[in-house]
């Protein structure tokens, strides 16, 4: 992850918050915002790019994923600027700041897209349940609670993954057990 002085940079506002705790929020929120970003663009990447017998409900899912994901990038792009913070949401920065491994483009089959998405989203939904407890342990309980809001849906969306792979060896695949005993 960079570590930009532009992420830091706050503009003067009348949040009742020091500026050292916006800035610490401001740079986990900038954090969030590059690993949404690098999500949504690798949903959209399975929904161009889907094959198989079940093409239509996965692109349509994968759509409806990416819009969704969307909306979390604007949600907490603004979050930071409420905070008096400069959201840095560029390609270049998403790709530089993402907690995400880059999406396999060498796969064709339905259930290898869905297998690589589970693998992003579980440790995107782990980094939001850490932020939960961050932004908590700063004391902006409202950005712990736009957090926990993105966290259920995040959830719900894994959830409808790994349903597509329930009775399937790719259940939980070794990245993603090791990205769960990393942290």
């Amino acid at each position: 992850m960079t570590t930009n002085n532009h992420k830091q940079h706050l503009y003067p506002t009348r949040i009742d918050m020091s500026a050292a705790t916006r800035s610490q929020i401001v740079g986990l929120l900038n954090a969030t915002l590059a690993t949404t970003l690098d999500l949504k663009t690798q949903v959209k990447q399975a929904h161009w790019n889907v094959k198989g017998m079940d093409f239509y409900q996965l692109h349509l899912l994968f759509d409806e994923m990416a819009t969704e994901l969307e909306e979390y990038v604007d949600t907490v792009a603004e979050r930071v600027t409420a905070l008096g913070g400069l959201a840095v949401g560029t390609a270049r920065t998403a790709a530089a700041d993402s907690i995400l491994p880059e999406f396999p483009f060498d796969i064709l089959d339905g259930k290898e897209y869905v297998t690589a998405l589970a693998d992003r989203y579980a440790p995107y939904a782990q980094h939001l349940r850490v932020a939960i407890d961050k932004a908590g342990e700063l004391g902006d309980a409202d950005t712990a609670d736009l957090y926990t809001e993105i966290s259920r849906a995040i959830d719900k969306r894994l959830w409808f993954l790994e349903a597509h792979l329930q009775g399937s060896a790719t259940t939980v695949t070794a990245a993603a057990r090791e990205q769960v005993a990393v942290k």
